[in-house]
């Protein structure tokens, strides 16, 4: 049994859906508040499901379904850059950890956007603590999982056989 093009980009929209779903049950049910990496990550799932739902409803053919492989790649190498760092800043030693600063609210109302994204891809001391664990792996390590299988899946479509 083959997966049509339009099926995949519905399952991927589907899957995107269900993580956003999540991350909100873990902020408005579980009251873990997200730092600023996580809702980096967040926007990064949105746009791949942005991507993932115009496909379904176009249902590009040839070139089209390159360039929606080309798009999900860069989008979710992003994601995997993203929340690499944030594994990483959870796995750092208490002592290397950065000092928490002000919230991302008081850095977009103050900064200017470059600063802004410099400080994001950063992060924070709240960014280096682990408030959930699933199976031995924080939420981070969870979406670093994600978005390595989005970027595979999105290579091979860039690059299948016409």
């Amino acid at each position: 049994m083959t997966t049509t093009f339009r099926s995949a980009m519905i399952i991927g929209f589907l899957i995107t859906a269900a993580m956003i779903g999540t991350a909100l049950f873990f902020q408005y049910v579980m009251y873990l508040d997200p730092c600023p990496l996580c809702i980096t990550q967040r926007v990064i799932v949105i746009a791949l499901g942005i991507v993932f739902l115009i496909a379904a409803i176009l249902n590009p053919s040839g070139w089209g379904q390159r360039i929606t492989g080309l798009l999900l790649a860069l989008i979710s190498f992003t994601g995997i850059l993203v929340a690499g760092r944030h594994t990483w800043l959870q796995h750092l030693p208490p002592e290397e950890v950065p000092e928490c600063g002000p919230g991302l609210q008081f850095w977009i109302d103050n900064l200017p956007a470059q600063e802004v994204i410099q400080k994001l891809f950063q992060g924070s001391g709240e960014c280096a603590e682990v408030v959930f664990t699933f199976i031995g792996l924080s939420i981070p390590e969870w979406s670093l999982i994600a978005f390595l299988l989005f970027f595979i899946f999105s290579l091979k479509l860039l690059f299948r056989k016409p």
